[in-house]
């Protein structure tokens, strides 16, 4: 067997550099962690019985980590994944210098994130850290096939600047259990909230403490606000009881809760505006506004959504720009023929939000949350199938494994953390209650989380093949659902394979779509012109 290095070079197989690399990597863990010979010995035999005649020296490492991972010596593959890059960190030069220079003279801002503001000192405090570890993670945490995959845009592998760390992408935070059960934030013990007020102070104050240990979107349902709003109202009339007549109360109360109403949804605001404006975190909060005439606190909730929905159209019709920062906002109807919510659904109409009167399952598991999301490019596929349509289906096959394996890096990047790396996600109610030092694994599969295959530019596919190949109209909507079909039937087979829940999603990441499309564009030139777009939209 040759093995292929990465300067091209054909070398002879030795399976006494498996040995070697590995039991390096031993001496840098515990005892307990290390691989023993006879797992070594497994690791060089599986290798060796797949029999091939040429292989790639990074497929033989990759070989390596996942074995190493299957036994459950995560410590050990992280030493292994650097020891395998220790002598190219030290021969290839430092990427970061560049970039970070041109963070600081405000020339660069190459992030997922793109609408970040880089002349911001805290944006760049932010944007610096990524910098180091988008190089660091290209250098030595991906394979060398991820990385040239992503460079010449066949995938995009988002997210790069936290992958250095072990972090989560996205979650439905289970903010029922965090405010009836309490929680944790700064060590600080937070009891269930007596009020609606102080519910929404800690409403605030939980969205703030999850910004800071995950980079993606935090998904939040504000039903749950209904039981403290009644809360408010029964500690109300209870004290106005003993001082005021009893034909009074439901007046004054009243009036008072429209206070504390407005009051506490504008802290929920303030504190979400804030998070935006320091760090540029744009839509990176979405509240779900779910009502349900089944919920024991459907009149308080619908009260609630009112009011939130009334002070997001006011700000949606000022012209300070500052105002124009706002959150995202779901709303989930199911009684739709009630006249309140048809008065709402105007109100959210005016505000451009689409109403869905049905379960939208992606928001329906609180505590589920999202592994990461590679994407595929879909238009460089299109533009490379030159012969039959037989050769879209060959080459979609060849990047979806790629795809496959680097939705692997992501998996397998958080084998092995421990809860008390974000002890508010993990302990403290947000996804779990585990104990400290508990690993997360068991939360990586079986439906509690998930991993995305992301698709770019699908309809400017069907356009680039319907060119070639001379189709109808008829025949363009059938590959539109048939490429659709292709990839959730691939992604149930990676499933039932490994037992990780895989989805498929529309990349809607501007700085993707903006750097896939100009990649092609250098590369393949005309066939792109006639996109009236500077990045893939369809």
């Amino acid at each position: 067997m040759k093995v292929i290095k990465r300067d091209g070079r054909a070398v002879e197989y030795n399976n006494e550099k498996i040995c070697v690399a590995i039991e390096k990597a031993n001496k840098e863990v515990s005892e307990s962690n290390r691989a023993t010979s006879k797992e070594i010995d497994y690791i060089v035999s599986y290798i060796e019985s797949l029999n091939k005649k040429r292989i790639l020296v990074e497929d033989i490492q990759d070989i390596i980590e996942q074995k190493l991972m299957e036994l459950g010596k995560y410590d050990l593959a992280k030493k292994y994944i650097v020891y395998r890059y220790t002598r190219a960190l030290v021969r290839k030069q430092n990427t970061t210098d560049e970039s970070i220079l041109g963070l600081i003279k405000n020339v660069n801002n190459d992030s997922d994130s793109g609408n970040k503001t880089p002349i911001i000192a805290s944006v760049q405090r932010d944007l610096i850290a990524g910098e180091v570890s988008k190089d660091l993670t290209k250098r030595i945490l991906l394979p060398e096939k991820i990385n040239k995959a992503h460079e010449n845009g066949i995938i995009h592998f988002h997210d790069t600047e936290y992958f250095l760390q072990p972090i989560i992408n996205s979650c439905l935070v289970n903010i029922e259990d965090m405010l009836y059960n309490g929680t944790i934030i700064n060590d600080n013990k937070i009891d269930q909230p007596a009020t609606f007020q102080m519910a929404c102070v800690i409403f605030a104050q939980i969205i703030m403490a999850i910004s800071d240990s995950q980079y993606g979107k935090q998904y939040l349902n504000v039903k749950h606000l209904g039981r403290y709003f009644r809360k408010s109202y029964d500690k109300l009339k209870l004290e106005l009881s003993e001082v005021i007549e009893e034909d009074l109360i439901d007046k004054i109360v009243t009036k008072m809760l429209k206070k504390e109403l407005s009051e506490g949804i504008k802290t929920i605001e303030y504190q979400i505006n804030s998070l935006i404006s320091t760090y540029e975190k744009k839509s990176v909060v979405t509240l779900i506004l779910e009502l349900d005439n089944e919920d024991k606190y459907y009149k308080e909730n619908v009260m609630i959504v009112t009011e939130i929905l009334n002070q997001y159209l006011e700000k949606v019709n000022k012209d300070n720009e500052h105002n124009k920062v706002l959150p995202v906002l779901i709303c989930n109807f199911k009684n739709i023929d009630d006249k309140e919510i048809q008065e709402l659904c105007k109100i959210a109409e005016q505000c451009n939000i689409t109403v869905n009167t049905k379960d939208i399952d992606k928001y329906k598991y609180e505590g589920h949350f999202n592994q990461g999301i590679v994407s595929i490019n879909l238009p460089q596929i299109a533009i490379e199938t030159e012969n039959d349509e037989n050769e879209f289906w060959r080459i979609l096959d060849e990047r979806l494994e790629i795809c496959y394996e680097a939705l692997m890096c992501k998996h397998y990047a958080l084998l092995g953390t421990i809860s008390d790396v974000s002890p508010i996600h993990w302990q403290n109610g947000a996804i779990s209650r585990l104990k400290q030092g508990e690993r997360i694994d068991k939360l990586l599969k079986d439906g509690y989380s998930d991993i995305s295959l992301g698709y770019v530019g699908l309809g400017e596919t069907i356009k680039i093949l319907a060119s070639k190949f001379d189709w109808n109209d008829d025949i363009k909507d059938r590959y539109f659902s048939k490429i659709l079909r292709y990839l959730e039937d691939r992604v149930q087979k990676w499933k039932k394979m490994t037992g990780i829940d895989f989805t498929v999603e529309k990349t809607i990441n501007t700085n993707a779509n903006f750097r896939l499309f100009k990649i092609d564009k250098n590369k393949y030139g005309k066939i792109l012109n006639v996109f009236d777009s500077n990045c893939y939209k369809d």
